[in-house]
């Protein structure tokens, strides 16, 4: 009977998730028509035009949704767009600051000297889920009288001119839960029409999919969706690598359970054969 031990496919399973992370190999990725609608909707917009970005997960979706906020920044900031980012959960707009971080380190958003105020704002976590929506929808300077870093909204260069979702040109949503996209379907989009597109994990986004195209102009799902913005920006990164990796070590799941299924067929033909 054929006996591999558990730590030597532990092992080879170790490796093939590792090394194709360092491998500069693009997978071959069609890109859907719901990742192409949030591309198209950012890619269509002026320069100088306000895009809304809200941070609603933690760091335990993050291997999923933080390739998308990368990417999202990169090609906002690439475009002068003027980025706002707040957060329902707690956790949101610190995994936005960290997005920053690594955007500001690509070569040609470091060479903008983008400024705090004025390119981009970070408004922070406010609880109280869908009331938030709500009272944005009213006033957003109200809802967030200061930002992240206790500056006043009121005296922030990029916020003035900003009331409510009338002045923001595109909302763009990373979910993994309650509160998320369906909150801002409600009531972003349903009562005060803003326009929307949104980044969810790969369990959520299937339930996001009625909403295309007439309350979201597309969704990202999952690892997938961030590798497919990746590549349709012509700017393949972190989800692209994410899925070679992810499917090498699949690759390599499988050739064990068919290795293993041959062994089990023929040490039972063999016992056959004695008896």
């Amino acid at each position: 009977m054929l006996a591999i031990d558990r730590r030597i496919i532990f092992l080879l399973v170790a490796i093939a998730v590792t090394l194709p992370l360092f491998s500069k190999t693009i997978l071959h990725i069609e890109i859907s028509p719901m990742v192409k609608g949030v591309y198209d909707a950012v890619n269509n917009l002026p320069p100088g035009s306000k895009v809304l970005v809200t941070f609603d997960y933690d760091p335990a979706s993050a291997p999923e949704l933080q390739p998308m906020a990368l990417s999202f920044f990169r090609h906002c900031f690439s475009k002068d767009l003027k980025v706002i980012i707040m957060g329902l959960w707690p956790q949101g707009p610190i995994q936005a600051n960290i997005a920053l971080e690594d955007v500001f380190r690509i070569p040609e958003i470091k060479a903008k000297n983008l400024k705090y105020g004025e390119d981009y704002v970070n408004l922070g976590y406010m609880a109280g889920n869908e009331v938030v929506i709500q009272r944005m929808g009213s006033d957003i300077q109200a809802t967030f009288p200061v930002d992240y870093s206790g500056n006043k909204t009121s005296e922030l260069p990029l916020m003035k001119g900003i009331k409510n979702f009338d002045n923001i040109d595109f909302v763009y949503n990373l979910s993994a839960g309650y509160p998320g996209t369906m909150e801002w379907v409600q009531f972003a989009v349903d009562r005060f029409h803003a326009k929307l597109g949104a980044g969810n994990t790969a369990v959520q986004a299937p339930g996001m999919y009625p909403y295309i195209p007439r309350q979201l102009v597309g969704v990202l799902g999952g690892m997938k969706g961030g590798a497919e913005y990746e590549i349709i920006d012509k700017h393949p990164a972190r989800a692209v690598s994410y899925m070679l990796s992810q499917g090498v070590s699949h690759a390599v799941v499988v050739f064990f359970i068919i290795i293993g299924n041959l062994a089990f067929f023929a040490t039972r033909g063999k016992r056959k054969t004695s008896e």
